[in-house]
């Protein structure tokens, strides 16, 4: 059965659209068949790979809101075997409101999934910096969730009220989902507060806390402007091992 992790902080600016992207990335450029979840309005994840956003709502709205199969709207990744990407567009946003009411509102994604989980080894989803439906949604799909943090004072600030909002989860809407991991990103290690924070959160969380740290890399901030994941646009960078790294971690502790 395909593994579904939901890649969340109500935090922007944090790495989830850059760890979606390569991390994906990565785990199909070792044979794992991959799928890739834009459900965040901004559709970044999809013009980070290229692809340009659908005007008439077609990809993860057109699912959401059962218009279409998830099969009938995903695109292959021409670039790297074994990627695929349910692109996003604006028109997201408008489900936020759409399905405020409906009782079933946080199960629309992972009902949308349920059919063709098993055609795929991992499937990551991208959320929106919010938690909102659409964030709901993605912890309701997940069998777990990697919490993107950047390096910075203000970022530990919103990670209790994720952890609340995952407690919440796990109380009544998704016993079994788990939290895969915390992956510090933009660190810098001339910055000594990048380095506290660094040790605050492995003395709090412990093992929870992987290993690989993401560098705030040029080469990384670059790499989405040209439509291209960090293994394509730059695969001897510090960035580009950083994820692979991270890839390995993630089969470990799939495992």
């Amino acid at each position: 059965m395909g593994k579904i992790l939901t890649i969340a902080n109500q935090k922007g600016g944090v790495g989830k659209t850059t760890t979606s992207i390569n991390l994906a990335t990565c785990l199909a450029s070792i044979g794992k068949r991959t799928l890739l979840i834009d459900l965040d309005p901004q559709s970044n994840c999809t013009s980070g790979l290229g692809f340009e956003y659908s005007e008439d709502g077609a990809g993860t709205y057109a699912v959401l809101i059962g218009e279409k199969k998830l099969i009938e709207e995903i695109l292959p990744y021409e670039k790297v075997e074994n990627l695929f990407l349910l692109p996003s567009s604006p028109d997201l946003a408008g489900a936020e409101i759409e399905l405020v009411a409906d009782e079933d509102r946080a199960f629309y994604l992972k009902k949308a999934i349920a059919t063709y989980r098993d055609e795929f080894d991992y499937i990551f989803i991208d959320c929106p910096p919010s938690l909102g439906i659409l964030t709901l949604n993605g912890l309701c799909a997940a069998d777990s969730v990697i919490i993107p943090l950047q390096c910075e004072y203000y970022a530990l600030e919103g990670l209790a009220r994720l952890q609340e909002t995952i407690e919440m989860v796990t109380d009544s809407l998704n016993p079994n989902l788990e939290i895969n991991g915390i992956l510090l990103t933009m660190y810098d290690s001339r910055n000594n507060l990048a380095k506290q924070v660094v040790e605050e959160v492995r003395e709090f969380f412990h093992d929870k806390v992987y290993t690989t740290i993401i560098p705030r890399t040029v080469r990384l901030a670059e790499s989405p402007g040209w439509g291209k994941p960090i293994m394509l646009y730059d695969p001897s960078s510090k960035g580009a091992q950083a994820y692979l790294d991270l890839a390995q971690e993630i089969l470990l502790r799939s495992n």
